[in-house]
């Protein structure tokens, strides 16, 4: 790959806030999360007040950008009351102004649904919701360490909406152990009857530090997998979800915009026990960093909760871009490459033309875009950016 020259001019991305809220009821098996069970009691007044001072040390990356999405992540943010959301809420819109029409999304679990709470959440501004399902099938989900059922799931969806939720995502996982083709329609098929405007529908994998690692269940086989995989896409496109990312599916106009602005290498802010960000300065530096890992490290933190960050080198940014951008199935305008990266198109020349030659990249000049067979293998086209 040619050598990573500065370009003329950078323009400072959209910026979203994620919010980590680390505890969850129980740690499933498959899970890598910093997530952690909760104890009888959660320390919601005392958190609450670290990630707003949390927050107030990171304001000098704002440069005086509104946010335009927040995520609440975990573990399982559905734990936290509303009150408890709503003090947190103001103490970051009294910081940060928020765009019109903002999108804020929470993490739920299906087995901590109560209707007036949800209700509650909608009246806080939340309207969004990700309803962790992964499955609608009881054996399935008591292998996964679930702690609802497929009704609770049904439940979940059916109060979200009565509670005003319009707009969530159902997460479903695929490749769950002993699972057929049939399973994994069926679970499709349920979901997509509860009208989601959005689905996660990502295969499980063994990640290191889990249970499932150290004790891996048997999971399908290869030629299952793939088999799963391109009927439920088929499946998905059939009832109006259009695939935009690789494990993402949306109706028309509901893709998240939260996910949108990390995979369009936009700013984000991370606040929480192990939240991560990625930051940029007007004159174009781009710093990851992150927070201290630990709930009661971060809780007794005071007002050093980073606990590292690291400038991107020049070499490194094509990577680090293309391995948001790619995942997308359109790719993005060329031209947002040099507006992110504050680095002319020219750097990318050599390693694109090669990319393009073995098929993984289309030759489109307007739009950096994996072709199929790049989706398919995108750690093999993502080789040819790496510095």
């Amino acid at each position: 790959m040619s050598k990573a020259q500065p370009a003329s001019r950078f323009e400072l991305p959209p910026l979203s806030l994620y919010i980590h809220i680390p505890w969850c009821v129980r740690k499933c098996p498959y899970c890598d999360f910093n997530s952690h069970a909760a104890g009888p009691q959660l320390p919601e007044d005392d958190y609450v007040e670290a990630l707003l001072a949390d927050l107030q040390q990171d304001l000098q990356h704002v440069h005086g950008r509104p946010l335009t999405s927040i995520f609440f992540g975990g573990g399982t943010p559905s734990l936290f009351s509303a009150n408890a959301l709503g003090r947190l809420l103001d103490g970051v819109e009294q910081r940060i102004n928020f765009t019109t029409g903002i999108e804020i999304t929470l993490e739920a679990n299906p087995g901590t649904f109560e209707q007036a709470k949800f209700r509650d959440y909608r009246s806080l501004g939340i309207n969004r919701l990700s309803i962790g399902v992964q499955s609608f099938d009881a054996a399935k989900l008591k292998a996964l360490g679930r702690i609802h059922d497929g009704a609770e799931a049904i439940r979940a969806a059916d109060m979200a909406r009565a509670a005003g939720f319009d707009n969530f995502n159902l997460d479903l996982m695929h490749g769950l152990p002993g699972q057929s083709i049939d399973d994994a329609l069926q679970d499709l098929r349920t979901a997509i009857a509860q009208s989601p405007a959005h689905l996660s529908w990502y295969q499980l994998t063994m990640e290191p530090n889990t249970q499932f690692w150290s004790q891996p269940p048997q999971l399908p086989e290869e030629d299952t997998l793939w088999d799963i995989q391109q009927a439920g896409q088929q499946l998905l496109a059939t009832e109006g979800y259009a695939q935009y990312e690789v494990s993402a599916y949306a109706r028309a106009g509901r893709q998240a915009r939260h996910n949108l602005n990390y995979w369009q290498f936009g700013d984000f802010l991370g606040i929480g026990a192990g939240a991560h960000a990625k930051l940029s300065s007007p004159r174009g530096a781009i710093q990851r960093s992150w927070k201290t890992r630990q709930p009661k490290d971060y809780l007794a933190a005071g007002k050093d909760f980073i606990a590292g960050q690291r400038l991107l080198s020049a070499e490194e940014l094509p990577f680090e871009f293309l391995m948001n951008a790619l995942r997308l199935n359109q790719g993005v305008a060329s031209e947002l490459f040099s507006q992110r990266c504050g680095l002319p198109l020219e750097c990318l020349a050599s390693a694109r033309a090669l990319a393009e030659s073995r098929g993984l990249l289309e030759r489109e000049p307007q739009r950096l875009c994996a072709s199929r067979e790049g989706q398919l293998f995108l750690n093999d086209l993502l080789q040819y950016f790496l510095p």
